[in-house]
C-alpha cells in the first residue's frame, strides 16, 4: 500500500518459513531522493520496541543542509544481533548505495561492526565519541572532568598538530588511556585521523534524538507504529519543502545567513548611522568560526 500511495518508496518484508514476521524495512521516497543532497555520513542506532511482541527498531539517519535530522530508513527485527543488523544494513545499501566517501557512525556494538564490514566494505566505520568516552570512564573508573574535556577536544580537533597536543595532555592525566584509545583506532573516534570527512557528526546523537521522538509510539502495535513514523516523516518533509520553496538561493538557510551577515557589515558601515559595529562570532576551534550576528551602537 505504501509503495502505491507514495511512489518511489521501498518496503521489504521478510517472513519465516512458517509465514511469521521476521524483518521489516522502510525507506520513504523523499528520503531516497533527498540523500544525494545530504552529507554522506549516516548515523545508525537501535532501540527496543515496547509493544506486545517486543522486537527492536533499527534507524538510519543523517543531517540535511540545515543541520536537521533527516530520516533515511527504519527497520524492525527480533533482536539486536548479527543477522538482523546485517539484513537491515544490506537493505540500506541496496537503496542508498555505497561510495568511498561514505561514513557510517555507530556505537561499539559487536553486531554492528561485523554487519558494517559485510554490508558496506568500502565505507568508513567511525564510532560515537561519547560512547567511547563512557567506555573510557568505566575502564579507568574515572569521573575526572579534565579527562572528559581533553578527550572531547582531542576527538574534535581539526588537524594533527592540535590533536597531538590535546592527546598528550589527556594521556598524561590518565595512565593507560593512550594504549586503550590507540587499540580502538585513532581514525575511528577522531576527526583529524579519519580517512573520510565526518564533518560535525562525531556522535550518534541524531539517531538517538530520532528514537527519542518515537518513544511513545514504540508502544503501539507494529502497523500503528509504522503509520505514526510515516506521519512524522511526512510532516517534517512537507514543512521543510514549504520553507525551501520560499528560498531565493540554492544554498541552505544555515549556509546563507552567515554570508548575508558578512555582506551587510560594509553596507552598514557606509551608512554612518552607527558609532560602532561589532561582528559577534564563536571560535569553536583554531580554524572553525561560527558567525552569530552583527551588533551596532547608534550615533
Amino acid at each position: 500500500m505504501l509503495m502505491q500511495t507514495n511512489p518511489g518508496s521501498v518496503v521489504n518484508l521478510e517472513v519465516t518459513d512458517g509465514n511469521k514476521f521476521q524483518y521489516l524495512f522502510i525507506a520513504f521516497a523523499a528520503s531516497i531522493q533527498g540523500f544525494s543532497y545530504c552529507r554522506p555520513v549516516i548515523s545508525i542506532d537501535a532501540t527496543h520496541l515496547k509493544g506486545k511482541y517486543r522486537g527492536v527498531l533499527f534507524t538510519a539517519v543523517c543531517h540535511d543542509a540545515n543541520q536537521q535530522i533527516f530520516p533515511l530508513a527504519i527497520g524492525v527485527g527480533d533482536s539486536e544481533n548479527d543477522a538482523a543488523w546485517t539484513w537491515f544494513l544490506k537493505r540500506v545499501k541496496d537503496v542508498f548505495g555505497e561510495n568511498p566517501a561514505l561514513v557510517i557512525v555507530s556505537d561499539r556494538h559487536r553486531s554492528i561492526r561485523s554487519a558494517v564490514e559485510e554490508a558496506f566494505p568500502r565505507a568508513f566505520h567511525g564510532i560515537c565519541m561519547y560512547h567511547l568516552l563512557n567506555n573510557l570512564k568505566t575502564k579507568f573508573k574515572s569521573k575526572n572532568k579534565e579527562l572528559e574535556q581533553h578527550y572531547i577536544a582531542a576527538a574534535k580537533a581539526y588537524n594533527l598538530q592540535e590533536f597531538h597536543v590535546l592527546f598528550y595532555t589527556l594521556c598524561s592525566a590518565v595512565p593507560g588511556a593512550k594504549e586503550y584509545l590507540e587499540s580502538v583506532g585513532l581514525d575511528r573516534w577522531t576527526r583529524s585521523h579519519a580517512p573520510c570527512r565526518r564533518y560535525n557528526i562525531m556522535t550518534t546523537n541524531i539517531s538517538e534524538s530520532f528514537n527519542a521522538v518515537l518513544v511513545k509510539v514504540r508502544e503501539l502495535p507494529i502497523t500503528a507504529f509504522v503509520n505514526e513514523v510515516r506521519l512524522l516523516c511526512q510532516r517534517w518533509f512537507q514543512q521543510r519543502r514549504t520553507k525551501a520553496n520560499g528560498c531565493s538561493s540554492r544554498m541552505s538557510t544555515d549556509a546563507t545567513q552567515p554570508i548575508h551577515l558578512l555582506q551587510c557589515l560594509p553596507l552598514l558601515q557606509q551608512q554612518q548611522q552607527f558609532r560602532t559595529l561589532t561582528l559577534n562570532y564563536q571560535q569553536l576551534h583554531s580554524n572553525h568560526v561560527t558567525v552569530l550576528g552583527i551588533f551596532g551602537t547608534l550615533l
